[in-house]
């Protein structure tokens, strides 16, 4: 899938979150943060790792900057289209945080097209709960995660395995179907 510009990239992110993220339910955080509009969108068209984990960094400095920023997806439409990649991009970016002294203050999840779990073979619906349009970093203010928890009412070591069985319920053609609609 190709991507003319950043705009683009950002309306078919909102697509995926508004109807697979907070659809299937995968975040039982996401619908607040996205109705009170506290989600950013950010789309770089760098093509480069120095230049990601650089985008990244840029990233934490608005979310330092602004506390009304609840949360950042930072999309990476035109690179790390390989899910190796990617996975290399999301060690630096780990190290980074930690380098910039933002451990115990903003963490990353990640979400990538052809994510694949380590133990699920690539046709595994599992495989949606991460699965997005394009490449992306999402950081997330520890606090704002710690103040979730505090009302949230279900066991938070309990979401991932209940995406898990919500998407294979679901099955392959039908989290593909959902996917493939965002864009």
């Amino acid at each position: 899938m190709r991507v003319n510009n950043d705009e683009q990239a950002i309306r078919q992110t909102r697509a995926w979150v508004e109807s697979v993220v907070v659809g299937c339910d995968f975040c039982p955080f996401a619908r607040a943060v996205l109705e009170q509009q506290r989600l950013l969108f950010s789309a770089s068209m760098e093509t480069k790792l120095e230049g990601a984990l650089e985008a990244l960094a840029l990233e934490c400095l608005r979310l330092d900057r602004d506390r009304e920023i609840e949360t950042t997806l930072l999309v990476f439409p035109r690179a790390f289209q390989d899910f190796d990649d990617f996975l290399d991009l999301l060690a630096l970016a780990d190290a980074l945080l930690v380098d910039q002294g933002y451990e115990g203050t903003y963490q990353l999840a990640s979400f990538h097209p052809r994510y694949c779990f380590a133990d699920a073979p690539a046709d595994d619906p599992a495989n949606y709960t991460n699965r997005s349009p394009w490449p992306m970093l999402h950081l997330l203010r520890e606090t704002s995660i710690a103040r979730a928890l505090q009302h949230y009412t279900g066991d938070p070591e309990e979401i991932p395995q209940r995406n898990i069985r919500v998407a294979r319920r679901k099955g392959i053609d039908a989290m593909k179907k959902m996917l493939e609609t965002c864009y």
